[in-house]
């Protein structure tokens, strides 16, 4: 095996050994099966390519302090994944499966699970297709769950780092009553093209704002939005926002720390009122953002309003101090008076 350097580990799709998989048929599941090999073979007419059927997790596993090996709340990726596969009409492995097949693949991929000590981790992906070959448009009970893993870095090295957003006002993320809250994978391909564009232009994070009337914040193209205004912890409540294990877990851990934690709708304006505000999702915990651009085109020169926090790379104390919280317990330093820690 090539030596990996731990201390530069990027978040990416790192070649790892195995991949755990199942198969859903004639109404079970057949029985896990841990491969070498890193394909699947399905039919050219299968719902997956022409319909995007399909769904995702993302949780991570840690080599904690004392040596033991620990998934950070999987119960809560099983729950999220059933109610995205029954939006789906797909059928899902129950809570027990699923963590059996997190656990088996990272076991058989221990080698590449960071060592305790250098801000890394195991992002466990596992990944529900619908393969059925069909023209219909309706739903078909013949799926396969997958999951792989891939070791991944901190993406702030160091020490956290602050970062820009933009709203682009001739985007939307979701639409009314549509899957916004689904951690399906079409939601996600909406997002690479403004991506690409506001990355040229110098803005790491997506800021989108509710469809229909586009006076609410709804969440960044790949996380949660929460922000810090005195003693609360604010993230907004919306049909359209993917319910984030981060988020949520963000909120326990304010309200542990003697905060107060409000979940409601969230106006543009107040971007204006707030000592701090971020992005959270399970690759970055947390991204601290400097300031945020109201672009009413996003291909176009900035002539909307910007929000400041902080000059480029500067971090709040709340943030910080709610990421070494949740960092602490992932990483076994802190006790876990929540039961999150999952040991395998």
């Amino acid at each position: 095996m090539t030596r990996i350097d731990w201390k530069n580990l990027g978040f990416d799709a790192y070649r790892t050994r195995t991949v755990v998989r199942s198969c859903f048929r004639n109404g079970e599941w057949s029985a896990p099966e841990a491969t070498e090999e890193f394909s699947f073979t399905f039919d050219p007419f299968s719902q997956v390519l022409h319909y995007a059927i399909s769904c995702f997790e993302g949780l991570k596993a840690f080599r904690h302090k004392d040596g033991s090996v620990a998934l950070f709340r999987p119960d809560r990726n099983a729950a999220r994944m059933r109610m995205t596969a029954n939006y789906l009409g797909m059928p899902c492995p129950d809570e027990d499966m699923f963590i059996r097949m997190c656990e088996e693949c990272v076991k058989k991929n221990l080698e590449f699970l960071p060592p305790y000590g250098y801000g890394a981790s195991m992002y466990v992906r596992p990944l529900l297709i619908g393969i059925h070959p069909q023209m219909q448009l309706v739903p078909y009970p013949e799926a396969l769950f997958a999951v792989m893993c891939a070791p991944v870095g901190s993406y702030y090295g160091e020490s956290m780092k602050s970062c820009a957003a933009v709203i682009p006002g001739n985007y939307d993320r979701a639409a009314p009553k549509g899957s916004g809250r689904y951690k399906i994978g079409a939601n996600y391909a909406a997002t690479f093209m403004p991506y690409k564009i506001a990355h040229e232009q110098g803005y790491t994070e997506l800021l989108y704002l509710n469809s229909s009337t586009r006076e609410y914040i709804d969440e960044f193209g790949s996380s949660n939005f929460f922000a810090i205004q005195g003693n609360k912890y604010i993230t907004p409540l919306s049909d359209s926002v993917l319910p984030s294990i981060t988020n949520l877990t963000l909120q326990e851990v304010a309200a542990d720390l003697g905060m107060d934690v409000e979940k409601r709708p969230v106006r543009l304006e107040e971007l204006g009122s707030f000592e701090e505000a971020a992005g959270c999702g399970t690759a970055v915990v947390i991204t601290p953002l400097s300031h945020v651009d109201v672009k009413p085109v996003l291909e176009e020169p900035f002539v909307g309003k910007s929000f400041r926090f902080f000059p480029d790379g500067e971090v709040g104390p709340v943030s910080r101090k709610l990421y070494a919280r949740i960092t602490s317990i992932q990483n076994g330093e802190a006790e876990d008076i929540h039961g999150w820690c999952h040991f395998i």
